[in-house]
């Protein structure tokens, strides 16, 4: 197996993997404080074992380094805490579409912070997933079809982005440093958060929470980031940015399939130009004539 398929493979598996974790979220019958609280351990736990099999943790890191990562991964937190929210809200599918808003938000931090040219292809494509947002947004879904909060919903997922956006933003001054090493700190950073508010008097008390919530540690979390890491070290951007929508594509099946949730025919369409207005942003699609621009890489979820 060449590297080029080996790391479509792997990029194809984390994306699937990605693609599920509604599902153990939803599954697993916990508050979403504790649901992220336990991922973050399960995570740091299997990461760790991960480092230290890698050799890793012989690493000596400034703090500096140390402080840009557990800046990075205050906003990881928070956008799992956001995103996990909107789940029972406005549905997994819905959700996941919003949450696809990410590389918007990086091109809006480019322009603001870094004085990156906003061009006519990066505006219209803009202006397409602004309208799919619209579609979303004025969709009216049917009683007792989705959670307590539609529109609540819509604005944690789109929050949700937001902090992705501002992590991959920082990690970017991570630029050399093991992107295990990362990981680690961000879910280290994430126990150390949300102890205080988990409800660690009341554990669950059954084995399919206990599953659950492992699965998203150790699936989600450790095994994920291994095939990704491995991916992008394999693949051309434009492949990685092309596999990664695999994961809102799972995504939306598993919400069919395993909770029988149906999209009106705007919300589908919604979510289509969402979609594929990230894909244009991603993969350097261009509407115009000219030069087309380089793919820009697709950052890590």
């Amino acid at each position: 197996m060449n590297e080029t398929v080996r790391g479509t493979v792997e990029m194809s598996a984390a994306m699937a993997i990605l693609g599920t974790i509604g599902w153990f979220v939803v599954l697993s019958g916990q508050p979403i404080m504790d649901v992220v609280f336990w991922r973050c351990a399960f995570g740091a736990l299997t990461l760790l074992i991960i480092c230290a099999g890698l050799g890793l943790l012989r690493n000596r890191l400034s703090l500096r380094i140390i402080g840009i990562a557990a800046l990075g991964g205050v906003a990881i937190v928070v956008n799992w805490l956001l995103l996990f929210s909107a789940f029972s809200r406005a549905s997994i599918s819905i959700a996941t579409a919003v949450y696809n808003t990410q590389p918007f938000m990086l091109v809006g931090f480019g322009a603001l912070f870094f004085a990156e040219r906003l061009t006519l292809t990066k505006l219209t494509w803009l202006a397409i997933a602004f309208a799919g947002m619209v579609l979303i947004v004025q969709s009216a879904p049917d009683a007792g079809d989705i959670g307590t909060d539609y529109f609540t919903g819509i604005v944690m997922a789109l929050g949700a982005a937001f902090f992705w956006a501002v992590a991959a933003i920082v990690t970017k001054k991570l630029k050399g440093t093991p992107p295990h090493l990362i990981a680690l700190i961000q879910v280290c950073v994430g126990v150390v958060m949300l102890a205080p508010f988990a409800n660690l008097a009341e554990l669950p008390a059954d084995a399919w929470s206990w599953t659950m919530l492992a699965t998203l540690g150790i699936v989600h979390t450790g095994l994920m980031y291994i095939l990704m890491y491995g991916a992008i070290q394999k693949l051309p951007t434009h492949l990685q940015g092309s596999l990664s929508f695999i994961y809102p594509i799972v995504a939306i099946l598993v919400d069919v399939v395993a909770f029988g949730h149906r999209l009106h025919l705007s919300q589908v369409a919604g979510a289509t130009a969402i979609l594929i207005a990230a894909a244009g942003m991603n993969l350097g699609w261009t509407l115009w004539k000219g030069k087309p621009p380089v793919a820009s890489p697709h950052p890590i979820k």
